[in-house]
């Protein structure tokens, strides 16, 4: 038995007669000064390498040292269908100066997303708008919302599975690893240098497979579990986002969060003010799921309303970041003050003025100009369009819509609240509308020994990704490494020094850390800073 798996026959056939492409390099003007920008015009379907093909917008930020420049450092930031060229662009601001001294770093959009050529599932902006109108609540609730959801999530499927073809049905995770290996070709590295989060965990899982003897080092943050997100014949009527656990994630952050601030005092967390912090965060949601809560801001004259779907993805996008974890504790204070009828005028005045900042904050979320970027722009956003193919293209689904609220129901009962929300996630992905399929997509096994050990990093209170999920992909994985954080947020690089060096030494150096390596976030709630 060799030290190391190799990439099949089959896999290696398919990609290795493609030639590399030329990688026209040139300026990306204001989009990312400084950087390289180029295009990739790849096989839409690699069995027909000489047939159709789809252009990838690829961005390069060179190496600081040429002169001990060791490769390349592929990068994706996740989604599915988040920007590679915009995460690469803005390298230099989270990797550290020896990984950009010794590596040109390189992010591409995968196939069908942001600046490659986009899939789109209806001709205009507006047709999607009026075909989606159902999925204009963070999930339903009651039986007339339920019913013109349901409408939405089949009418997107139908559309994706026909419009939207041929691309939908060539967007599988497996796809965008066969790219980024003829990448790798092309820019002239033998084996991947890659470091991915979140969604890009499984595609760095997907490659590391592919791929096992052409891996020189694969770090992998926030990280899907593999086995979860493609799902087995038993659990193929459970949603993907369900089996993913992604609920029990936010729940665990969230509830660490509040014994936190009950430990810490109302000295250093104004909730615990209010009594036990657990009890009066439960108060404040059975407020809400009774009526929502609507506040005027004195200053303004500006009405506010927050449901009890709102306040539970606001809370999730919250725990997402240290500044959200940080302010947590304040916003719950202010919405129980303004619960509370007895509260003094002058406390609620003051608590609705904060809370009207937070969720106008919460609510303009910025986007990327995207009119500066050197390749052609879509007629309009396809963010939605593409997130839902790369996730109903990887993984089985149940059959039919009308089984959500079923399952829904059953993930409330679990975990009440986020449960219901993270279960709605992939309503669109049942397998009955959305019918199209990618043939040559990856289903496993996922337990191949790579040539060099894959880094793993898994976050405690990660209220997205599963800490859980870390450590089953380390028993999967033969030649892996895990390294667990203690830390806040979606994701953990850049939010411990401990972290960022061992990633830097390991894709310098290719040695991972000791294994039981365990680092703590610089970051720690109701703490003196």
């Amino acid at each position: 038995m060799s030290a190391f798996d190799r990439t099949s026959p089959l896999e290696a056939h398919r990609v290795d007669r493609v030639p590399a492409p030329r990688l026209n390099w040139t300026g990306c003007g204001p989009f990312a000064p400084g950087a390289d920008c180029a295009t990739a015009d790849l096989p839409l379907d690699y069995d027909e390498p000489n047939g159709p093909t789809t252009r990838v917008a690829v961005l390069r930020v060179k190496a600081t040292d040429q002169a001990h420049r060791i490769g390349t450092l592929f990068v994706n930031p996740g989604g599915p269908a988040g920007s590679g060229t915009r995460f690469a662009a803005t390298a230099p601001t989270f990797l550290r100066p020896e990984v950009l001294a010794r590596f040109d770093i390189v992010g591409f959009d995968p196939r069908g997303t942001q600046f490659s050529d986009n899939v789109r599932c209806w001709p205009s902006a507006g047709g999607r708008d009026a075909a989606l109108a159902g999925l204009g609540v963070v999930f339903p609730r009651t039986v007339e919302e339920t019913a013109a959801y349901l409408t939405a999530v089949k009418a997107f499927g139908r559309a994706c599975s026909t419009s939207g073809a041929p691309l939908s049905r060539s967007m599988s995770t497996a796809e965008v690893a066969r790219d980024m290996d003829v990448l790798r070709r092309a820019v002239g590295d033998k084996q991947l240098t890659y470091f991915g989060i979140s969604y890009g965990s499984y595609l760095g899982q997907v490659y590391a497979n592919l791929f096992p003897d052409r891996v020189r080092a694969l770090a992998i943050d926030a990280i899907l579990d593999p086995v979860a997100l493609v799902g087995t014949p038993g659990r193929g009527s459970t949603p993907s986002s369900v089996r993913l656990k992604q609920a029990e994630a936010t729940a665990r952050a969230l509830h660490e969060l509040l014994v936190r601030c009950r430990t810490a005092g109302p000295d250093r967390c104004s909730l615990a003010a209010t009594g036990d912090p657990v009890a009066s965060y439960e108060a404040i949601l059975a407020a809400l799921k009774k009526a929502p809560l609507t506040f005027d801001d004195p200053s303004t004259g500006t009405t506010t309303t927050v449901t009890y779907p709102q306040a539970l993805s606001g809370l999730q996008l919250l725990l997402s970041t240290t500044e959200g974890v940080d302010s947590i504790a304040d916003i719950l204070t202010w919405a129980s003050t303004l619960q509370n009828a007895a509260a003094p005028s002058s406390r609620r005045e003051a608590a609705a003025a904060a809370l009207n900042r937070a969720v106008a904050q919460l609510r303009s979320q910025p986007t990327p100009d995207p009119t500066t970027a050197p390749w052609p722009t879509s007629p309009y956003g396809n963010d939605i369009e593409a997130r839902h193919t790369v996730i109903c293209t990887d993984g089985l689904h149940p059959a039919r819509a009308d089984q959500w609220p079923a399952a829904a129901d059953a993930a409330d009962a679990r975990v009440p609240g986020f449960g219901r929300l993270a279960a709605w996630e992939d309503a669109p992905c049942a397998s009955t509308t959305w019918t199209t399929s990618d043939e040559d997509a990856y289903r496993g096994p996922f337990t191949h020994r790579t040539t060099n050990p894959v880094l793993i990093i898994g976050n405690y209170w990660d209220p997205v990704t599963n800490y859980d999920n870390a450590v089953a992909l380390s028993k999967l994985l033969p030649n892996s490494t895990l390294v667990s954080v203690d830390s806040w947020g979606h994701t953990a690089f850049t939010r411990s020094a401990c972290l960022d060096t061992a990633i830097e030494n390991y894709l310098v150096t290719t040695a991972p850390p000791a294994r039981g390596t365990h680092c703590v976030g610089d970051y720690q709630p109701f703490t003196k800073r």
